[in-house]
């Protein structure tokens, strides 16, 4: 697939032509060591230098052959690797006896050679016409780190780069033309040409969502080629088509999300047809989700991978069942990009028994505005089948030929020419664009010059604004100044504040921080650090100042800016001012004096949280992402919700904070947000992390985490811990289920709780993290039956709690059980409103 090794290599500007014949070669296959006079051995295989004599190759030009003595590495193919021929002008191969369909494969790797820098070469490829590359760099940064990694002979493998195509070569030649892009300069170390039996690719395959595509006249590029569950398998170990298989992991979005298994019986292939499509060695190993404690079953087992957009994929995924020796014992889901590409598999059936090597082919698009393509294997529990796992043991994906091309940027002349623009083109290309950037940006520095200039006269102490950071009078948002003393401006959303807060200066930060003292610091993020600082004549406060010279955590931050410019609640972690001073973006927050909730319940030397507390916290939280979900038009998904993110005041009150990974919610006519998946592993909403199909009911799945974390005080991933108790969600369900989660309580709650608000606390939390999204409650519903929860609780307390035959129509008997006539409603002074009827509920949590 794709690899690279090498010390480095200086490059300048440049042009070759070189047109190369070669008759004949080995077993049919072509194997051309660049750059040389002679012939090398390299795992068996002979390689034919393009200057050997008597071998029909003939130079128009000779080029710049290069060469070191050594490379430093471990790869096989060192030797091969120690030559290269280095092209300043349009360099064409032409190689004669070669017909019918070839993988063709170009090696690179760059080494130290004086007067070239390979960081600055750029060409393309195009094959008999076909575009497979233009404007190619090597992906290679000489750096100390490589260079000691060379020396000490570790990761040589990642020093290498090999692109592999597969093409249907008609006639006899092939001609491969190398074009440097414009005035630069390509390299080219080894060309591969072996032959490909004619099945290896069907003529039609299945597409993702229905029908066939037929691939006749398709060329293909391969983009990946991965061994799942087992070691890499070299070159040498697929002598049929000399593929190199990578390890998996690396690809996968949760790596033990899959269990490696293997099988070392005889595998034979399904279809005597199969014989080349892989190497059994790639059939003896798999990932299964069976053995997997650690993840909830209906998690996938999921890969993704970095495509070029635009483009149409081949998607092979390769099966042996190695366990089962009947059908209907593992049958499974498979998704592609999110949909639903196969149901009810069963390799068994399919493969027609147990050890036979199978593979499936897909086909899927790839849009101009995606670049990742997944790969995901499910349970398919309504197949009914005895285990409810999956399981893959090889995939490769190829990109498919789009018009004549497989590069991934299209760039055509008028003439309808690739990559090979005269000089005289690309000069008054280059002139022209140059001659419009500067205009630009002229006039754009004259417009940030009279903005800026009319900004200072609206307030005499705004100055400086930071570069690389958004000030934050862009977003809308009004901005008091308690210096100047102008008025505020509308704010930005129907549910903002008439202003963001105060605008502090650099010097009043700096002397709330003690000049950002380290021993104040109370958080670390991407963004930067937390201090805590004190303000106003002694008010505490939590200042967050970003690093403008770290992009990381850039967009969470701009993201918190909006979120807080319009959200006003008691449940919600304040935002009191700001200060964007000489190339400062520094935000102050109220000061929530107790930290955090997960700090109260493990982890700590805190005294812990007592039964009731624990409920007015989770209320609390419960009350700020109710309002969140329904406070604004298309209300607001927090995405990241744990008990790291529930702060708590000076009174226990409980405040969501950090809004970073905040989402608007869906307008009117959607039912969800399409966004990437982010959030913490262990609180993630299954649902949302298969579909990448954003609701707030995945909010009420993190949620339901947190009430369980509130009950046991663990860590909701322990790996420490044994197999069944690793994931705090599946450990606490199975408990939930069995009606006895008072079994696995925090041992400090024993003998000081209410045994039936502990049952109620637990039928919330099981409802909260159902698979389905559309079964879980609303937060509201939540909040709700937590009030409940702690009215049961109050009760008891107020009661003989020694008394085991409470129950909560004694205690109240204005609360029907399982009913949801209400007797305590929140108080108002939740700020902003719930805008939540309870007297309307239906039952969204309760079994009646």
């Amino acid at each position: 697939m794709v690899k690279f090794l090498g010390e480095g290599l200086f490059i300048v500007l440049v042009i070759v032509s070189v047109t190369v014949s070669i008759v004949e070669a080995e077993s049919k296959s072509f194997l051309i060591d660049c750059g040389s006079n002679s012939s090398v051995n390299v795992d068996g295989r002979k390689w034919v230098g393009d200057l050997a004599p008597n071998n029909n190759v003939t130079l128009s030009s000779p080029g710049v052959p290069v060469s070191t003595s050594t490379l430093g590495g471990n790869s096989v193919y060192d030797t091969l690797y120690k030559t290269a021929r280095i092209f300043k002008d349009s360099l064409n191969y032409t190689i004669k006896g070669v017909q019918g369909n070839y993988f063709v494969r170009f090696h690179f790797c760059p080494f130290v050679a004086d007067g070239f820098n390979v960081n600055e070469s750029s060409f393309g490829v195009v094959a008999n016409g076909l575009t497979l590359l233009e404007e190619f760099k090597v992906p290679f940064e000489i750096s100390d780190k490589n260079m000691e990694l060379q020396k000490s002979g570790k990761n040589s493998s990642s020093f290498f780069l090999i692109k592999e195509y597969m093409l249907a070569i008609n006639g006899d030649t092939v001609v491969i033309e190398f074009v440097p892009t414009g005035s630069s300069f390509g390299f080219i170390s080894a060309i591969e040409i072996v032959p490909v039996m004619d099945e290896l690719f069907d003529g039609s395959v299945s597409k993702v969502g229905g029908g066939n595509l037929n691939l006749a006249g398709r060329a293909m590029e391969t983009m990946y080629r991965l061994n799942i569950g087992g070691p890499e398998i070299q070159s040498n170990q697929d002598q049929d088509l000399w593929r190199t298989w990578e390890v998996d992991s690396s690809y996968m979005i949760t790596e033990n999300a899959g269990s490696g298994i293997n099988n070392s019986s005889n595998i034979t292939y399904a279809s005597v047809n199969d014989t080349s499509v892989a190497p059994l060695l790639v059939y003896e190993t798999a990932r299964a989700m069976s053995n997997t404690e650690v993840l909830e079953k209906r998690f996938n087992m999921s890969w993704k991978f970095e495509v070029d957009p635009d483009f149409d994929y081949l998607v092979r995924l390769h099966f042996c069942e190695l366990e089962y020796d009947k059908a209907n014992e593992r049958i499974f889901r498979i998704f592609i990009n999110n949909r639903t590409a196969a149901d009810n598999f069963d390799i068994y059936v399919r493969a027609g028994g147990k050890n036979k090597a199978y593979h499936q082919d897909y086909f899927d698009s790839v849009s101009s505005k995606i670049d990742t393509l997944w790969v995901q294997l499910g349970p398919d529990t309504a197949a009914g089948a005895a285990g409810i796992d999956a399981l893959l043991n090889g995939l490769e994906i190829f990109k498919l030929s789009k018009n004549g091309n497989l590069a991934s940027v299209e760039r055509y002349d008028s003439a309808g020419n690739t990559g090979s623009k005269s000089k005289a083109t690309v000069l008054w290309v280059g002139i022209g664009a140059g001659i419009a950037s500067i205009v630009i940006l002229a006039i754009v520095i004259v417009l940030v010059f009279y903005f800026c200039k009319s900004r200072r006269k609206e307030s005499s102490d705004t100055k400086n604004n930071p570069q690389g950071w958004r000030p934050l009078f862009l977003y809308g948002t009004a901005v008091n100044s308690t210096v100047g003393g102008k008025g505020t401006q509308k704010a930005y959303g129907s549910m903002a504040s008439t202003r963001v807060g105060k605008r502090f200066t650099l010097a009043e930060i700096n002397a709330a921080t003690k000049n950002f003292d380290e021993s104040l610091v109370i958080g670390v993020g991407g963004f930067g650090k937390v201090y805590k600082g004190e303000i106003d004549d002694g008010v505490l406060a939590a200042i967050k100042r970003a690093n403008p010279q770290s992009e990381q955590g850039l967009t969470e931050f701009e993201t918190e800016i909006e979120m807080l410019s319009k959200l006003r609640h008691r449940h919600l972690v304040s935002l009191i001012g700001f200060c964007e001073e000489q190339n400062e973006m520094i935000l102050v927050y109220e000061y929530m004096a107790n930290g955090t909730l997960r700090s109260h319940l493990f982890g700590s030397d805190l005294p812990p949280l007592t039964w009731k507390q624990r409920l007015e916290a989770c209320i609390g939280a419960a009350r700020g992402l109710h309002y969140l979900h329904t406070g604004a038009d298309r209300g607001i998904i927090h995405r990241d919700v744990k008990t790291t993110n529930i702060l708590l005041d000076e009174n226990f009150v409980a405040k969501m904070a950090d809004f970073g990974l905040s989402k608007d919610g869906p307008a009117l006519d959607h039912t969800h947000v399409s966004t990437a998946v982010k959030g913490s592993f262990g609180y993630l909403d299954p649902e949302y992390f298969r579909r990448q199909q954003l609701t707030e009911k995945s909010d009420v799945y993190s949620f339901g985490v947190v009430l369980f974390e509130c009950a046991c005080a663990r860590a909701v991933i322990n790996p420490t811990l044994p197999k069944d108790q690793i994931n705090l969600a599946e450990w606490a369900m199975r408990w939930q289920r069995q009606k006895s989660l008072e079994t696995i309580i925090d041992h400090h709650l024993r003998g000081n709780y209410c045994p039936e608000s502990l049952a109620k606390f637990g039928e919330i939390a099981e409802k909260c993290l159902a698979d389905d999204g559309k079964s879980r409650p609303t937060m509201g519903e939540v909040l709700w039956h937590l009030e409940y929860v702690l009215q049961l609780h109050e009760a008891w307390l107020n009661m003989d709690n020694t008394d085991t035959s409470f129950s909560s129509s004694q205690a109240l008997s204005g609360l029907k059980d399982g009913g949801l006539e209400v007797v305590h409603e929140p108080s108002s002074e939740d700020e902003g409103g719930d805008g939540f009827d309870h007297k309307h509920l239906s039952d969204g949590v309760h079994n009646k």
